[in-house]
């Protein structure tokens, strides 16, 4: 595991100030040339891939691994059911700030948008996915056809029922499958020596998503929706200092010491607009930190899939913006419909292309009051919003995990405090992890 040691070469070998400095080439490019610009998506698309094909294994091998190694099925279910509940009320609170921001802004009221005069043809892709992504059919897909199927398309969901269950199987043999665990802890360590590999392209990558979308959208397109992405970056600074602050120090940490913590993997995530990028990085500093590693294993990717606290704060208020544009009056009991609907769609939309657009079409078409669509309105500063609840996203996740490992006395809480202190701490050897691994059981 790695030590969290930056690496040597002065102020400009820190990672982050790296991928800043691209980000602000990426906009200059755009912006002078856009054409150019535009002609960079491969360099951010092709940084995503290169993570994204090492998140099958690494969340395989995590889960089971950390299933396994807690033996007690009990206590897998009780650290599971824990983190259920958290994500639950979290993403809940995320609905609610969205909806009471957008009611106080009112970014779309006196845009006075006809529903019947809207192109719709820019998302239909959308629309056709969310009619054929009912409840039922969500459920029946986390099953995957086959294990080779769902590796192969990387469905996060259907591997991670696949990795629970493997995991639940090994866990009562886990002294016979010892071999097995070795093997896969030696498979992990190789998958983290290529992420280290791939994560020196990080500046390329951030440099090419940036200068794709200010290119493409121009800077025009900052403005032109100006003041509906104030408020969904505004709410998503209230979650993270309001909501997200006063948990941390429920829970006995600074917010801001795991901010700068993590602000390598958070400017990643700002520039290429995914959280996936930094799944990895991010498995290994939990870690550092003093989460033990069932824990990180098991709570860090389920909540990739069930705790996006930032799409959850552009959801609610995407949904209201697109009733105020239109038009469409919305009572108390419609908007507190809204968010109960939200509350279930916004799970279903792990692992599908578009994420954010099929959830929304979803839920407006469920409704059948607020026009699906008005949400073309949204398409030129999604792309733009997308880096403000993928940085949420990523921060929620973060501490959810501090969190449960906390509950679970699976934290070394004096080691956590001497990390986010800026003290230089020794990795965690094989005996050191045993024994916050032991705290569990």
């Amino acid at each position: 595991m790695k030590s969290g040691k930056r690496p040597a070469g002065g102020l400009f070998g820190k990672v982050y100030l790296q991928v800043v400095i691209a980000i602000l080439l990426g906009v200059a490019v755009g912006y002078v040339f856009p054409a150019f610009g535009t002609a960079l998506k491969p360099l951010g698309d092709g940084f995503v891939k290169l993570i994204r094909m090492l998140l099958a294994p690494i969340v395989f091998g995590t889960v089971v691994l950390g299933i396994a190694r807690m033996g007690d099925m009990r206590e897998v279910g009780r650290v599971g059911l824990k983190a259920i509940i958290y994500f639950e009320v979290v993403s809940t609170l995320a609905l609610v700030i969205g909806l009471i921001i957008v009611n106080l802004v009112q970014p779309g009221a006196g845009m006075h948008v006809d529903p019947a005069t809207i192109d719709t043809k820019s998302i239909a892709d959308y629309t056709a996915a969310a009619h054929k992504q009912s409840p039922l059919d969500f459920l029946y897909n986390i099953i995957p056809s086959s294990v080779v199927d769902s590796f192969a398309r990387g469905d996060m969901l259907q591997i991670i029922l696949f990795s629970v269950l493997f995991g639940l199987a090994l866990a009562p043999v886990r002294e016979k499958a010892r071999p097995l665990l070795d093997v896969l802890d030696v498979l992990m360590t190789g998958l983290f020596g290529i992420v280290g590999m791939v994560m020196r392209l990080a500046p390329l990558g951030a440099f090419g998503a940036m200068a794709f979308t200010v290119g493409r959208y121009g800077l025009g397109s900052l403005t032109s929706l100006g003041q509906l992405m104030a408020s969904v970056y505004a709410a998503a600074l209230i979650f993270v200092f309001g909501v997200l602050g006063t948990i941390a120090r429920w829970n006995g940490f600074s917010l801001w010491k795991f901010l700068k913590f993590i602000r390598d993997e958070i400017f990643i995530v700002f520039g290429t607009s995914s959280t996936e990028t930094v799944l990895p990085q991010m498995m290994a500093k939990l870690e550092h930190l003093g989460c033990a590693k069932p824990v990180v294993g098991l709570v860090l990717p389920a909540g990739y899939t069930f705790n996006a606290d930032g799409t959850s704060i552009y959801l609610s208020m995407a949904a209201i913006f697109v009733a105020q544009a239109t038009g469409t009056h919305l009572t108390i009991g419609d908007q507190i419909l809204v968010l109960a609907v939200l509350l279930l769609t916004s799970k279903g939309s792990a692992g599908v292309a578009g994420a954010g657009f099929v959830t929304l079409a979803a839920t407006l078409a469920s409704m059948d009051k607020i026009p699906v669509a008005g949400l073309v309105l949204l398409l030129g500063v999604d792309r733009f919003i997308n880096e403000a609840r993928a940085v949420t996203n990523l921060i929620g996740n973060g501490i959810a995990t501090l969190v449960v490992a906390r509950w679970e006395h699976a934290l070394d809480e004096d080691r956590a405090h001497r990390v986010l202190n800026g003290e230089t701490v020794p990795p965690l050897d094989a005996t050191g992890a045993a024994a916050a691994e032991a705290k569990l059981i």
